[in-house]
Order: structure tokens, then sequence, then C-alpha cells
């Protein structure tokens, strides 16, 4: 499990950087012409950043709520509230552990401005000269750390590489290992504004450069009345174009399906490997709300296209395994749980073999419990698609689907 936390990097050049949107791009703004924006592009595209006191900050998302974009959704005017008095800490976390997501890694290859504009306004409105952003890689890192060299008002930003794994991104896993620990979660579930530490997602603090540019109202121009504003998707799998997309919040997901050509899908990933499977309904509305209702979570951003190419039950196997790999064994749900639960879709997908029922207990067993978010994540994805798939467990049970495993669901990624 350590050799899991501490994979050496891959070369960015093996990561696809490539971003459009669907409608005005707010966040992706001078990219469609230009690779990267260096300050006085930025400048040029977004214009100067106005005033970041506590009072306008908090007003200007008390108008146009920023809910986090890690996976959690946790509101940013919330964080800032309930941030301990003291010495204060504002940590931009682009560790961006998720093996399909590249939504951080584009904000912050291709736009890191907007990004230390958010980070630097947060600092200044909580009253702060600390601010750190951790990544799991050096490219992404010295992409960063040039941007900071570019302008006089970063200084104070200190970039961090952190040790990689799937759980190492979560925001107390990447305090600790700011702090000199392991980059895994602690035993407590203390959250880290207890200790005066305000930990906010890359493309939440772009989020906010960009709210105080237009205002709360100017802001939700875009969206619904619930979530204004727009997202970042990374959009992958069985797709001709997949990459980074910028859309309306509550956009269809038939229309990102359709702009992404994804061909005929049978099955759809959304929010990562902490979410859930769904079944490809052109009606589903890509906003906290709509995914709600359709028993499925916003979480990292993520929206994977399964085809009918690829066997569907070996794919959620595959990474079945692979999150119970990637645990802290830290606990015992983390240590027999999630293997126990691997286990079994593996048992299912090899057919034939009565494993369903194994499989719904084991994922009961684990959900809810845990030291980390990990167990229940898991548990939620793989019951999801267990639920999803119920045709290809019949089919297997039958002796298989006679599909191969394509490896349209990627694991392991980039570190």
């Amino acid at each position: 499990m350590t050799a899991l936390l501490h994979r050496p990097p891959a070369p960015i050049t093996e990561v696809d950087l490539s971003a459009w949107s669907i409608g005005a791009p707010r966040l992706l703004a001078g990219l469609q012409t230009a690779a990267r924006l260096d300050h006085r592009a930025h400048l040029a595209t977004h214009g100067p950043l106005p005033g970041s006191d506590l009072e306008r900050v908090l007003a200007h998302l008390d108008g146009g709520p920023i809910a986090g974009r890690g996976g959690a959704g946790f509101p940013l005017a919330t964080k800032i509230r309930s941030l301990a008095a003291g010495r204060r800490h504002v940590v931009v976390n682009g560790t961006e552990s998720e093996p399909a997501s590249r939504k951080d890694r584009v904000l912050l290859h291709r736009a890191p401005h907007l990004v230390l504009d958010g980070a630097l306004a947060l600092a200044n409105a909580v009253g702060t000269q600390h601010v750190a952003v951790a990544v799991h890689d050096e490219p992404t890192a010295r992409s960063v750390r040039a941007a900071t060299a570019e302008r006089t008002d970063a200084r104070r930003v200190r970039v961090v590489v952190v040790a990689g794994g799937f759980v190492g991104g979560e925001a107390r896993a990447v305090v600790r290992a700011l702090r000199g620990g392991p980059a895994l979660p602690t035993g407590r579930r203390t959250p880290p504004t207890a200790d005066g530490t305000l930990v906010a997602n890359v493309e939440s603090v772009a989020q906010l450069a960009v709210l105080l540019r237009l205002g709360p109202h100017r802001f939700a121009e875009t969206g619904t009345p619930d979530e204004p504003g727009t997202t970042l998707l990374t959009v992958g799998g069985a797709v001709g174009r997949p990459g980074v997309v910028e859309i309306p919040i509550g956009t269809p997901l038939g229309i990102v399906l359709t702009a992404a050509h994804a061909a005929d899908p049978q099955a759809v990933v959304v929010g990562g490997y902490h979410g859930s499977w769904v079944a490809p309904l052109a009606q589903i509305r890509m906003s906290r709300a709509g995914l709600a209702s359709a028993g499925a979570t916003l979480g990292a951003g993520v929206v994977l296209v399964l085809g009918h190419d690829t066997c569907a039950l070996g794919e959620l196997a595959r990474v079945s395994d692979w999150l119970a790999g990637e645990s802290a064994r830290q606990c015992g749900p983390c240590r027999f749980g999630l293997p126990a639960l691997a286990a079994d879709v593996a048992a299912l997908a090899a057919g034939p073999a009565p494993g369903l029922g194994s499989a719904v207990v084991h994922a009961r067993a684990v959900a809810g419990r845990g030291a980390g978010a990990h167990p229940k994540g898991a548990a939620r994805f793989v019951t999801s698609g267990l639920h999803l798939l119920h045709d290809e467990n019949d089919a297997h049970l039958r002796g298989g689907c006679g599909r191969p495993v394509l490896g349209q669901l990627p694991v392991g990624g980039p570190r």
C-alpha cells in the first residue's frame, strides 16, 4: 500500500489538457486561442481583480454562492465563517486524486493566475500571509511557481508537491501532508477550519475570482437559480472529444454527451469513483439538485461514458479492485471490507457465480463506517453500478456477456 501512495509522477505530456466550452466560457476564457495565459494575457482577458476584504467576499458569496468543486460540495462561505480565530492558513487543494479528472490541472497549467487571484483574495479576506498550493506532480508545481514569479503579489504563495494516491487528495490528508505527516486522512473527523486552515479546491478559488469580477448579478446570468454560474467537467471514456468542458450549471446530460461525441452509450459514471453510475438519460440536469434527483452526485466533476463494446461489469470490477488497493488501511472497512467487496464484484464479472447478495452485504457493511470518506464513497460507486447493470449481471450468471474489458474507466492515472 505504501508503494501505491508514493508512485512516481507521470510526465505531464501524458495528461490531456484540452479544454472547450458549451456556451460562453468564464474559467476557460482566452484558452480557445492560447495554450496558457501568462499574467499579462490573464489581465487582458479578465481584467484586474477588485478588492477582496472579508465583507466584500462574503457579500459576493452570499449573492452568488459557490459550492466546493472538489467533491464534497461544501459552500465556500460556510468554510470562511467557520474558520477558527488565531493563526490562519489558506490551502488550495490541487492534488486532483481522481484518476479521470483533469479540470484542476487544466486551470493550474493553462489559467494559473485565475487560481492565484482566488487564493490571494481568500487570504486577504481571512487575514493571513500563509498561502499554499498543494499538488501531486512536479510539472504542475512548476507551472504554478512560474505564475507566481510573473506577479509581485504572490510571493507569499508556497507551492508544495505532496504524495499521491486516491485518499491523499482528501482535505484532511492534504493538510496532514503539508505539516510533514503521511498523505492520509486522520482518524478524527474534525474539519481543517477548526484549526484555522481553509482548504479550497482549485476550481472553487478560480470561481471566486470570476465572481469578484462579475458581481453576484452577472455571475447568476447563467446556471440555475439555486446554483448560479458554470462548472468544469472532465469528460472521458467512450467519447470522440475527451477533455475538460465548461458548462452552465444545469445543462442537460444529453447536450454534454452530444458535444463530447458519445455514440450510443450504455452507461455513464458521474462524479468520479466516489460517484454513481447512471443511465444515459438526456434529461438529467448537470447540477447538484438535478443529479440528486437521478440518484447521483456531481462529485469531482467527472463524466465517464461506457460504450456497448466494453464489458461494463468487468469495468466495474477493475475499478472496485483499484479502490480497494487505494484505501488508507487504517480501519476495518478499508482493510477487510473493500477487498471483500472487490472480490465479490470480480466473481460476478467472471461468472457464473451467485455473488450479488454477498456484494450488497459487504457494501452495506462498509458504507458510513471507517476513518475517512473512502469506504462510503467506494460502496456507493459499486452498489450504484450493480443496480444499473442488473441485465449485465444476469448475462454473466448465464456465462458472460462476450465483450472484452477495454479499460474505458481509467485507473491509476498521473501522480
